[in-house]
């Protein structure tokens, strides 16, 4: 972890974050959706989606000693509405393959709870699908499995755990 540095993203960072969003997809979902869904996902449809959502605030980067961007987090309001407890959501972490099991992914969720804790916030929550290895991040970070819901992702039936904490 040494010399990695997580600050709040800038608009200009788009790019890099949409790299590692559909990099992070392509190695972590593989086995769980469709090749086929995988390999259509591109940064030219990622970018737009980012440069609207960085001015909004919430979303962290973390950097390699070169400055290279290897992951990223984001988060704020918890959406849906249904969590009357967790007022905070966790929208998405992901770190390229080569930096995961460094301490990047907590060092970004630390950054998000202060962020959380700073606007009053005081319970977080987090949808990840069934199966995946970040499930025992979660539970190390003291989250609990508080609902289970079903969904589809390009044509899959997955089952999302939503796991929550306080902060």
């Amino acid at each position: 972890m040494q010399n990695f540095i997580v600050r709040s993203a800038v608009k200009k960072d788009a790019i890099c974050i949409a790299k590692v969003h559909v990099n992070s997809w392509k190695t972590t979902y593989k086995g769980f959706l469709p090749d086929s869904y995988l390999d259509s996902l591109t940064y030219e449809k990622r970018v737009p989606l980012w440069e609207g959502a960085i001015p909004l605030g919430g979303i962290y980067v973390v950097e390699d000693p070169n400055g290279k961007i290897v992951g990223f987090a984001s988060g704020g309001k918890e959406r849906s509405g249904n969590y009357k407890e967790h007022d905070a959501e966790l929208y998405a972490i992901y770190l390229l393959e080569e930096v995961q099991g460094l301490g990047l992914g907590k060092l970004l969720v630390q950054n998000l709870v202060n962020g959380f804790k700073d606007n009053g916030y005081s319970a977080v929550l987090v949808m990840v699908l069934e199966g995946n290895t970040a499930c025992k991040f979660y539970e190390a970070l003291g989250g609990k499995v508080i609902d289970s819901l079903e969904d589809e992702i390009a044509g899959v039936k997955v089952t999302e755990l939503v796991y929550g904490w306080s902060l």
